[in-house]
């Protein structure tokens, strides 16, 4: 029995599979699927079934969601889940979906002065640990409209989840037995200091400077290079893009 059918075997009613009209449409409108080679895209929809019979969508703000946004977006967070399986989908349930960019208040404790203060933050996505991915629909479709950009927010919330499985993020998620730990923190170290220098410094990088912000970013954002610009980012990045294409497989753009 496979990891896949092995998993599926714990749930009492089988997993609707997905409706070959409606998954027609989804391949036919998202290039980072269409892209695929035939194992891969028959495995993606096996996932993407998954994604949608374990979570729940709440759509927020006036949001609209319907079958094909839904399977957009389990889509897309299926990507970085086909060499892991559904234990990738592990800890979490709710998908909140925003019509646009969302605020979020936070509270910064600032420990020499004991000062608390609070802030809001615009942002078009966001992973909490053992919580909601919540997601910009207006930033989906961009995505969709513009694959091959570098940019791709569900990628890069779902690679926050990849990392979480090892509490707390930190940029390592749980490696495949090919896939050298002290290899893995020492390259990406590297990658995230140099990222880091050049952004204090004001330089233009290849890679968004966001990744600049804490290890775990640089982590998410050079996985959505690597699914939507995997040339952009071997050329900067060599040994980051080697370890990101054994970490997730080959990159649609380069198969598509």
């Amino acid at each position: 029995m496979g990891v896949l059918s092995s998993w599926l075997a714990r749930f009492r009613a089988p997993i609707p599979p997905i409706d070959d009209t409606l998954w027609a449409q989804a391949v036919s409108r998202l290039p980072l699927a269409r892209a695929l080679d035939p194992p891969r895209a028959r495995y993606l929809r096996e996932l993407a079934a998954v994604f949608l019979h374990t979570k729940r969508f709440h759509a927020l703000g006036g949001a609209v969601l319907d079958d094909f946004w839904r399977l957009a977006i389990a889509m897309q967070a299926s990507l970085p889940a086909l060499p892991h399986g559904p234990k990738a989908f592990k800890g979490w349930t709710n998908v909140l979906v925003y019509p646009g960019q969302f605020n979020v208040r936070r509270s910064r404790h600032d420990p020499p002065t004991g000062v608390v203060t609070e802030s809001d933050d615009t942002l078009i996505g966001e992973a909490w640990e053992r919580g909601p991915m919540v997601l910009s629909l207006a930033d989906v479709a961009l995505d969709i409209e513009a694959p091959w950009d570098g940019v791709n927010v569900i990628v890069h919330e779902m690679a926050h989840k990849l990392d979480m499985l090892a509490r707390p993020a930190n940029g390592v998620p749980p490696l495949p037995p090919g896939i050298d730990r002290r290899e893995w923190i020492a390259t990406m170290q590297r990658g995230f200091e140099r990222l880091s220098r050049a952004a204090d410094r004001g330089r233009e990088t290849t890679i968004d400077p966001y990744g600049a912000e804490a290890p775990e970013e640089y982590f998410a954002v050079t996985s959505e290079m690597h699914f939507s610009q995997p040339a952009a980012l071997r050329e900067a990045e060599p040994a980051v893009a080697r370890l990101l294409e054994a970490f997730y497989g080959p990159s649609p753009a380069d198969q598509g």
